[in-house]
């Protein structure tokens, strides 16, 4: 009796002897390259039920739109509509409690949702930053030091409540409070520290953004040459590009005397805002497919 000779599939070209979940551990990689992650995303489950994106160069570049039109929106509704720091900053208050009210009923990360709420703590920011500077008289020294020791006391308190620091899978309700806490106090404190630099330095919106930009790019490096903690690195990298998206946003729609471009607020913010959606959606995309697959037990 003949025997038939048993077919096998052959892998495709390129694949031979390729472990299995090799290409899992490709598109993580692909994805902490281009991030500030802290190198262990825990299991995939995890992953999967985190509240906040990953940690990549697409959410920097997010993060950086996102503050700038938080500076040019909130300037524009406070002195283009003239309705006032002190109004705009309850309106955006009430702007921020209905995105985190909309984030906190979410069971997993959403991109709307999510940016929705950092774009809240940036107008939030913008609006009671120049509050305390102007309204109140503090200045944007006394400002920026009372908002950085806020930060700090905030940070000190998530870590003593929860015994660590986290910025990526916030999965517990304490964490995701801190986290949004922790946001609102230091996209403040960033605003403040970029009308100090850009004003009372004398260095101007254009060398504050540069300023910003090579102490962004020293933390960045300090990932991979110290052994700071990752969530330390992270939240240094979060308080600097607010100040550079203030300087950005303050670059576009200054008069040209002090150093910008004179654009409209409101056409600038909208033209942000577009640009800001596109890389959302570019970005939630390219995770899509690099998102593991969860094996099946045996």
């Amino acid at each position: 009796m003949r025997v038939k000779r048993a077919t096998m599939l052959r892998p495709p070209k390129g694949d031979h002897n390729r472990p299995a979940g090799c290409g899992q551990r490709d598109g993580r990689r692909k994805r902490m390259v281009f991030g500030v992650s802290h190198g262990s995303h825990g299991s995939s489950a995890r992953d999967l039920l985190s509240k906040v994106p990953q940690v990549t160069l697409g959410f920097w570049i997010i993060k950086v739109l996102a503050t700038t039109v938080g500076e040019t929106g909130g300037d524009a509704l406070s002195m283009s509509l003239n309705v006032g720091y002190a109004i705009s900053s309850l309106i955006f208050l009430a702007f921020f409690a209905v995105t985190l009210t909309a984030q906190g009923k979410t069971k997993r990360y959403h991109p709307v949702a999510y940016w929705a709420v950092v774009v809240a703590t940036t107008t939030v920011g913008t609006t009671v930053s120049d509050f305390l500077d102007r309204t109140l008289g503090m200045g944007y020294t006394k400002s920026s030091i009372v908002l950085l020791i806020g930060v700090l006391l905030v940070l000190y308190v998530w870590q003593r409540a929860t015994g660590r620091l986290v910025f990526e899978n916030i999965t517990s309700r304490k964490d995701e409070v801190f986290y949004w806490v922790t946001i609102l106090v230091s996209n403040t404190l960033g605003t403040a520290l970029g009308d100090y630099v850009a004003s009372d330095t004398g260095l101007g919106f254009e060398r504050g953004a540069l300023v910003f930009s090579v102490l962004i790019g020293l933390v960045a490096l300090a990932r991979f040459v110290t052994k700071i903690s990752p969530s330390t690195l992270f939240w240094a990298a979060y308080v600097l590009t607010r100040p550079l998206g203030a300087t950005l946003g303050d670059t576009l729609t200054k008069p040209v005397p002090e150093g910008g471009l004179n654009l409209s607020r409101i056409v600038s913010s909208l033209v942000i805002v577009f640009a800001m959606m596109a890389m959302v959606a570019a970005v939630h995309k390219r995770q899509q497919r690099l998102e593991p697959i969860p094996e099946l037990a045996d």
